[in-house]
């Protein structure tokens, strides 16, 4: 019998989990990207514009397919946490969801409350309240404190996630990789 250390995965997760992963990542990167860019071009410009209908577009991508992950989530096999850091892992995780729901919807509302078009790639959206000046005051700071905070989020899932891989040493960061 062996003793040498297994080099073995445990079990990934399925190619449609990984693939969402890293595409949402891609998504948020982008959408960040864009509302950053824009500030780059004065008020009022086409392309400054542009970058903001990305910004909602892919904020709006983002939503949909977070309810792909959850319910492919909801399909996949995951052991109940034993111990603190798997139960600050699924607190992350439920901040990092919650983030990618809040986020778009927030965006939705704050165009909605400003009387502006809500569009996804150009397909026209339902508003989902009246313009409310107030409302969409306050909605705005809410989405430019919680884009704040999924900053931080993304980062320590990123840090936690090479934690494990450098200093843990573990196989977690390999099996959200595509084989």
């Amino acid at each position: 019998m062996s003793t040498a250390p297994s080099t073995a995965y445990p079990p990934a997760y399925s190619r449609l989990s990984i693939g969402l992963h890293w595409l949402m990542l891609v998504l948020l990167a982008a959408a960040y990207a864009a509302i950053l860019m824009r500030e780059g071009y004065p008020r009022g410009s086409d392309i400054r514009a542009a970058f903001k209908a990305w910004h909602f577009s892919l904020g709006l991508v983002v939503f949909a397919l977070v309810w792909v992950r959850l319910l492919a989530r909801s399909f996949s096999r995951r052991a109940a946490p034993t111990n603190w850091a798997d139960r600050i892992a699924g607190a992350m995780h439920l901040a990092l969801y919650g983030f990618m729901i809040a986020m778009p919807v927030l965006g939705w509302v704050l165009l909605s409350a400003e009387g502006d078009p809500v569009r996804m790639f150009g397909l026209p959206l339902p508003p989902l309240t009246a313009p409310d000046e107030a409302l969409a005051e306050r909605t705005e700071a809410l989405h430019e404190t919680l884009g704040t905070v999924g900053y931080w989020l993304i980062g320590i899932h990123a840090a936690a996630a090479l934690a494990h891989h450098y200093l843990l040493r573990d196989d977690t960061l390999r099996r959200m990789m595509v084989r």
